[in-house]
């Protein structure tokens, strides 16, 4: 299973960061996370079985 990393952007829509294989062979997931994921903004890191893969109605997902 691969992680990715999710947050709530400030319009509501949900952010979904999927990391490169490449990435992490240099950073950890939670590294990334702080690099790339809004200052102040909180984030999960899940896998990506958590995250639907139907993008169809993507912009009405919620993340709690």
């Amino acid at each position: 299973m691969n992680k990715l990393i999710v947050y709530t952007q400030d319009d509501g829509t949900v952010a979904v960061i999927i990391p490169t294989p490449e990435a992490l062979e240099t950073m950890t997931i939670e590294e990334i996370a702080t690099k790339d994921v809004p200052t102040g903004k909180a984030y999960n890191i899940v896998e990506d079985s958590e995250v639907p893969s139907d993008r169809t109605f993507r912009d009405a997902w919620t993340w709690e």
